[in-house]
């Protein structure tokens, strides 16, 4: 929860949500623990701005922003989902992806590049959409019988808040449209040649507005007795990549911030105007503030593994109990000596797009410890940074003089003067980490009808930064960059789909 004058942040409330592996390759989440959570979020906020006397009846507006791609179906009758929603950085789609190339002349991946500004990958949600359809008979069931819903994860936020099966509101906004394959950047709608290749029906899709309108009322939560915000207009819609750029306030043309969370994610603000990568990156809607209001667009990079690396440190390997502990073993050493890891666990995303990529560690000796490996999965995520500041500087034709950046990983000191030594510019990061949720914030209380939140440049408050200077020698990080460049070389075409078992345990 802000403050609508000052941006500051009055209280908030966090839940790990559980993430399945059923399978290698394979990324699930229960979409009825998400919606849980978000109710379990509310009312911990809720009591504790009691205990700060804050008038809950002050908030105004709720804004929600979700992990993009991500895909769930449901069933409209009984308001249950009918799958676990698949992730984004989900791989079980590879083969659903090298059937559609089939069926492209040329096997053009970008075919849909001009319409869609993106690659055909795995990480779009119209290819696990299409893998739910063919592999799910309940999914195909509900499809026919008409009862079934798709969207992103906003959107079945949104349709359970404002009612589900009793009146729910089905839509999306157009920055989370913009990442399922289905949508057409320019015209704004969803686009009936690409549905067709797809093969997807067009009426399980959500409607598509703006970023900032009123979608509708909350409703009260069947947990929540109080029924605390019941009647909020929730009035704010934007994908967290996007949240993040407009929580940096970066409105103006070149702009652009980073946000390290389990990806990584670049985006820089190219204007009222879609500008088309030569160099691996995507092109998406940035925001737009407003049903009148025009459509920006943004260039992005997207690493499909940064905090990942963490968790999987903590989690598969056991060598840090906490992601702290991460952190503390890289500091113990400060040097990689000489070991490179290339985290491709979901092949390698930009500037890629290499789905056969798989992880590795090179460069051991009998001297390599934890610590080396540690500092070594820190500096994998700043060197795939690079990777993407360099693809965005070609395209742009304006090197960025310092990047913005925002995201859990922003605390560990050692990352963000490690990506600062690596990029060779200063990193600049806010006091205040949660610059998603105050995208979110900020569209949900500009929009009309709303009307507490200026997004007027002259209004925005100036926030206090921390800045991270480069603190080694420009041939010192060319060096260790064109090692990690080899290293990446190596982790490629790994995986092959026509394999004897395609890699999957019997």
């Amino acid at each position: 929860v802000f403050n609508a004058e000052t941006a500051e942040l009055l209280s908030h409330h966090q839940v790990e949500i559980k993430q399945e592996f059923p399978r290698e390759g394979w990324v699930e989440q229960d979409p009825k623990e998400i919606l849980n959570s978000v109710y379990e979020c509310v009312e911990k906020t809720c009591e504790k701005m009691r205990q700060l006397n804050i008038n809950i009846s002050n908030i105004r507006a709720i804004g929600v922003t979700n992990q993009r791609e991500t895909t769930v179906v449901w069933d409209k009758t009984t308001g249950e989902p009918l799958y676990n929603a698949i992730v984004w950085l989900d791989l079980r789609t590879q083969s659903t992806v090298e059937c559609l190339l089939k069926r492209i002349p040329g096997k053009n991946k970008t075919f849909s590049k001009f319409k869609t500004g993106l690659p055909l990958s795995t990480y779009f949600s119209a290819v696990k959409l299409r893998w739910l359809l063919d592999n799910v008979e309940e999914i195909r069931k509900a499809v026919e019988d008409r009862r079934a819903m798709f969207g992103t994860v906003d959107s079945w936020l949104i349709w359970s808040l404002t009612g589900g099966k009793n009146g729910g509101i089905h839509c999306t906004d157009v920055t989370n449209a913009s990442r399922t394959m289905l949508f057409n950047i320019h015209s704004l709608e969803w686009d009936p040649d690409l549905c067709k290749f797809f093969d997807i029906p067009m009426e399980i899709l959500p409607s598509v507005r703006s970023s900032s309108e009123i979608y509708g009322l909350m409703v009260c939560f069947p947990v929540f007795e109080s029924g605390a915000l019941t009647g909020v207009p929730i009035s704010g819609c934007l994908g967290d990549q996007h949240a993040a750029l407009v929580g940096q306030m970066c409105f103006q043309d070149g702009q652009a911030k980073n946000t390290y969370g389990t990806g990584c994610f670049l985006l820089c603000n190219t204007g009222q105007k879609s500008v088309f990568s030569e160099h691996g990156l995507i092109t998406t809607i940035a925001y737009k503030m407003g049903r009148d209001k025009p459509a920006f667009y943004a260039l992005e990079g997207s690493v499909a593994i940064a905090g990942a690396v963490v968790r999987w440190l903590r989690d598969n390997l056991g060598i840090a109990k906490t992601s702290q502990e991460v952190e503390k073993l890289a500091a113990d050493v400060g040097t990689s000596y000489g070991c490179y890891f290339v985290p491709a666990f979901s092949g390698l995303y930009a500037p890629y797009w290499e789905p056969s990529a798989r992880g590795i560690i090179c460069g051991l000796t009998q001297f390599t410890n934890k610590n080396h490996i540690a500092f070594a999965a820190l500096e994998a995520v700043c060197f795939q940074t690079r990777e993407i500041l360099d693809a965005m500087n070609k395209d742009c034709g304006i090197p960025l003089s310092q990047l913005q950046v925002d995201g859990g990983m922003t605390n560990n000191k050692i990352l963000m003067q490690l990506q600062s030594d690596i990029l060779c510019i200063p990193v600049v990061k806010p006091s205040m980490p949660e610059t998603t949720a105050l995208g979110a914030a900020m569209a949900a209380g500009a929009a009309e009808g709303v009307g507490v939140w200026s997004l007027n440049p002259g209004d925005l408050t100036a926030v206090t930064c921390e800045r991270f200077e480069p603190q080694i020698n420009p041939e010192e990080s060319e060096y260790r960059y064109a090692r990690w460049k080899k290293a990446v070389m190596k982790s490629m075409g790994w995986e092959t789909s026509d394999g004897p078992s395609n890699g999957k345990p019997k």
